[in-house]
């Protein structure tokens, strides 16, 4: 199993859940974080450090969220590793409780 980074990280980028992982299966875009399904080891760290809750064990995603099971997975393939916590993007806070963001997903490199 892996855990999924979903919709809510996107333009938020909170990275406080990098500085845990003991594997360093996480990846970085412009806008969202990833997490490589390859990698990740199912620790549990990751998770409760979100302060966005947007990540979730890829066995209980929330409905509508499914999709970014395969989104993650292809991202870590072409973004790189981000091992340490970086400052979150200045509307972060903004953006955190905004739905349906998908469509701002920026899949470029970093």
């Amino acid at each position: 199993m892996t855990f999924v980074v979903t919709e809510a990280c996107i333009k938020c980028k909170y990275t406080d859940c990098v500085e845990v992982c003991p594997v360093d299966c996480f990846h970085e875009g412009p806008n969202f974080l990833v997490i490589d399904p390859e990698e990740c080891i199912d620790c549990t760290l990751c998770e409760p450090e979100c302060p966005i809750e947007a990540i979730y064990p890829e066995d209980d995603l929330p409905e509508g969220q499914e999709k970014f099971l395969a989104i993650n997975e292809e991202l870590s393939q072409v973004w790189p590793v981000i091992t340490e916590m970086v400052d979150a993007p200045e509307d972060a806070d903004e953006w955190s409780q905004v739905e349906d963001k998908l469509h701002l997903l920026d899949k470029g490199e970093k």
